[in-house]
C-alpha cells in the first residue's frame, strides 16, 4: 500500500471540512485545527480513543449536515468531510488523509436516541446517513483542509 498522494488513482476525493474531539460523555465537542491520530487507538484527546474499538473515529458528510440544517459537531462526529460519498464506502475500505494517516472503515454509524435530544425526529432523519465509523491503521497528524483519498 502506498501513502503517496501523487501515486493514487482514487475514485472519490474530499477534504476535512471540520475536526472535533469529544472530551467526555455529554460534553460539547471541542473544535481543533489539527489532531494526532494514534495507530490502533483513535484521536488523541478524544473520549472514543480506545484500543481496538470499531468506533475510534466518526466521519459524516458536511453535505448531510447542511441538508438537515445542522452544523459540524452537532451529531458528535470527529471529522466532517466535504466532497466524499462516505455512505458508499465498504467495510475495511481505507481512507488516506493528508499524506500519512490511514483510516479503515468499520461500519455505518446508527443514529442513537441522543439524536432526538438535539432535535425531535433527528434520529429518523439520520437513518442511513449518520456517517461511517473507522479505526486508525496508520497514525500521524490530520488537519482541517487535508485531502481525503479512497484507497
Amino acid at each position: 500500500m502506498t501513502n503517496s498522494i501523487e501515486n493514487l488513482a482514487a475514485p472519490w476525493r474530499g477534504i476535512i471540512a471540520s475536526l472535533q474531539l469529544c472530551p467526555g460523555y455529554r460534553k460539547p465537542m471541542r473544535f481543533v485545527s489539527s489532531a494526532a491520530a494514534i495507530t490502533g487507538k483513535g484521536l488523541d484527546g478524544d473520549s472514543h480513543s480506545i484500543e481496538e474499538s470499531s468506533r475510534q473515529i466518526l466521519l459524516i458528510e458536511k453535505e448531510t449536515l447542511e441538508e438537515l440544517q445542522l452544523k459540524p459537531g452537532d451529531v458528535k462526529e470527529n471529522i466532517t468531510t466535504q466532497g466524499i460519498a462516505l455512505m458508499q464506502l465498504q467495510f475495511k475500505q481505507h481512507l488516506l488523509i493528508g499524506d500519512s494517516v490511514v483510516l479503515e472503515i468499520t461500519k455505518p454509524c446508527s443514529p442513537c436516541s441522543r439524536m432526538d435530544e438535539i432535535r425531535s425526529g433527528l434520529r429518523q432523519q439520520l437513518a442511513g446517513k449518520r456517517g461511517m465509523l473507522a479505526r486508525v491503521i496508520s497514525g500521524g497528524t490530520i488537519r482541517t483542509g487535508d485531502r481525503i483519498f479512497v484507497q
